[in-house]
């Protein structure tokens, strides 16, 4: 079962999609009976990712964006014509997907984990797709 989403974003920082993400899990518990299985999130998108992590904090967002910018910082000798090279680094480092344990019909997550897709080249309308195996 695959779901398409939609997400708008307006500047660069990690946007809490975790409530979609177990949407899609109900949709397939609903639709399938799915109660045990892996939920795959992925980001089609060159200069966006997807990761887990802690959200009680919101400092934790704020101190992994100001590492990534100190880690990758714009450069003047990047070449790449739309000036956005860094965002391209940041989101490779990242990486475009993570998998999730569905159990019980339900995502198995830490106590403070939420999933997020992390935007580096905003404004931009981006999508996101959960495919339930």
């Amino acid at each position: 079962m695959l779901s398409e989403y939609t997400i708008t974003t307006q500047r660069e920082s990690f946007y809490d999609i975790t409530r979609q993400v177990c949407d899609a899990v109900e949709n397939a518990v609903a639709a399938r009976g799915i109660t045990d299985g892996i939920a795959v999130v992925y980001c089609p998108h060159t200069t966006a990712g997807i990761t887990i992590n802690e959200k009680a904090d919101p400092d934790v967002v704020q101190d992994m964006l100001i590492g990534l910018e100190k880690a990758f910082p714009d450069r003047a000798e990047f070449r790449h014509r739309e000036g956005n090279s860094a965002a391209h680094l940041r989101a490779s480092v990242v990486g475009s997907s993570a998998s999730l344990i569905i159990s019980g019909g339900k995502l198995v997550l830490g106590t403070w984990q939420c999933i997020y897709f992390c935007e580096f080249d905003p404004p931009r309308t981006r999508k996101f797709f959960v495919k339930i195996i």
